[in-house]
């Protein structure tokens, strides 16, 4: 599982490494600025001394006066971090020394360098003390001594560099307190910044998770003339327009069954006259002198009934993976097996019939005891090959059934008496379906398009297996009901 790392402190590491690398190479261009200065400082002060003491001695030289030279040399040493200096004549001969100086060997070497009149130069060198682990830093100057474009010898004068590395190790220590200190700051607003630049993200989630948990109603207060702003208003007129699609589903699924307008929804771009050959079952439920009925009612309660005994054909229907092709007055059809395949579609289709006339059986019950016309229903069931698809025109198409199988159901509904569900022998002799029903023979009737009359059977109810299920099922249909009417 790959860790998740909040933005806010991805935007704090952030803001806070460009802070400290700001800082490191703001503090290492100090220093190095630092360093460069004091050398040039050290650079000039030696030079200087250095000339001096060549012009001051250069008589003394040739007048041979090391008493001279040496009371020179000394009231140099220990003045302006003069750490020793000597002497020499032109042939490399120490002829006044003071304080620390290099090596002879480095004096001859050095010496030769300085022939030219004009040339001073330096040189760095080290050596540790006795008593110490360190390193003392050193510069020697080197000057000619010149009479008359005669070279009569050279001075050494030896500086301390410690002094300039004391300061920039100062300069260093405070170069690093001050960035620990901005680093500090530095994490502590981040983390205040990038909690305040992620609010917007947060909410963004937040409403992301709300419109995938199905609130299309969620929208972003963001009011901002940025990029954020930009995005929330993006994100707004998604969810309204994610709100107009459920919307639209929820009234076309009230006009098609539920399958059928998910299968629509999901191939907009599929939507188009023509059908396909599907073995499937179709019911038909008509009720029994619904003209007469009609006739003694006022509209508003005829449509009350019919509403009420269709929603519950409907939530059947759909507890047997069938679905309301349409309501046809005061017929219902019911089509299983498509457009999602059932191989079970058969039974299912006569299991919702069976379930139909108890539940209404029961609503009967309740309708004679308030003083209430009892509704009773003639059912027809038939399975077979039939065309299943989109049906009509370009302007105006509808998703059923068609075939001499659906015919026939109709027909079947049409011969059958209240309270009964008729089916064909066909039908009945299968056996997954012999095993599940109980049924018997009804009549022989003749249909349109069969030479042959046909044999029918009359459904008693589902195997006793099946019938407590059953029961339960209509007890929660029926008490659903009545909590609703009591809300």
């Amino acid at each position: 599982m790959r860790l998740r790392i909040p933005i806010a402190i991805k935007l704090a590491m952030a803001i806070t490494m460009l802070i400290v690398i700001g800082m490191s190479m703001l503090g290492f261009t100090i220093l190095e600025n630092q360093k460069q200065i004091m050398s040039e400082q050290v650079i000039g002060m030696g030079t200087t001394v250095a000339m001096q003491l060549a012009n001051s001695s250069k008589e003394m030289v040739l007048a041979d006066d090391t008493l001279g030279l040496q009371t020179l040399v000394n009231n140099l040493v220990d003045k302006n971090n003069v750490l020793g200096a000597i002497i020499t004549s032109d042939k490399g001969t120490p002829l006044a020394k003071g304080g620390v100086v290099p090596g002879k060997s480095t004096i001859q070497f050095q010496s030769r360098k300085a022939s030219n009149p004009q040339q001073i130069h330096h040189f760095e060198w080290g050596w540790y003390e006795l008593d110490s682990t360190s390193s003392n830093e050193r510069v020697t100057f080197v000057s000619p001594i010149h009479f008359n474009e005669l070279l009569a010898g050279h001075v050494f004068v030896t500086f301390t560099k410690n002094y300039m590395l004391q300061s920039l190790k100062e300069a260093k220590q405070v170069i690093i307190m001050i960035t620990v200190l901005m680093t500090v700051i530095a994490i502590f607003l981040a983390f205040v910044l990038s909690k305040h630049l992620s609010k917007p993200i947060h909410r963004l989630v937040d409403a992301s998770k709300a419109i995938g948990e199905g609130d299309f109603y969620y929208r972003l207060s963001e009011r901002r003339n940025d990029e954020i702003g930009e995005l929330a208003s993006a994100f707004n007129q998604m969810a309204e327009g994610l709100l107009r699609k459920s919307q639209v589903e929820n009234v076309f699924s009230r006009y098609v069954s539920s399958s059928v307008a998910k299968k629509i929804m999901e191939n907009l771009d599929e939507v188009e006259l023509g059908g396909k050959h599907v073995h499937a079952s179709v019911l038909f439920a008509d009720i029994v002198g619904f003209t007469s009925i009609s006739e003694n009612l006022p509209p508003k309660e005829i449509a009350t009934l019919l509403n009420e005994f269709f929603s519950h054909i409907s939530i059947i229907s759909e507890l047997y993976n069938g679905h309301i092709d349409k309501f046809m007055g005061d017929c219902a059809m019911v089509v299983f097996g498509v457009p999602e395949h059932d191989p079970d579609h058969s039974f299912q289709a006569i299991a919702c019939a069976i379930m139909i006339r108890k539940l209404v059986a029961k609503l009967n019950a309740a309708r004679v005891d308030q003083g209430k016309i009892p509704i009773r229903f003639r059912i027809g069931i038939n399975s077979g090959n039939m065309v299943a698809g989109n049906l009509g025109s370009q302007d105006r198409m509808d998703y059923t059934v068609i075939g001499d199988p659906v015919n026939l159901a109709s027909r079947l509904s049409a011969v059958a008496n209240g309270d009964q569900i008729v089916i064909m022998d066909e039908l009945y002799q299968q056996e997954s379906i012999q095993q599940r029903i109980v049924a018997h023979e009804h009549e022989t009737i003749r249909v349109r398009g069969k030479q042959e009359p046909v044999t029918t059977y009359l459904v008693d109810d589902v195997a006793d297996r099946y019938v407590d299920k059953m029961n339960k099922q209509i007890d929660q249909i029926i008490n659903s009901q009545n909590t609703h009417e009591n809300a």
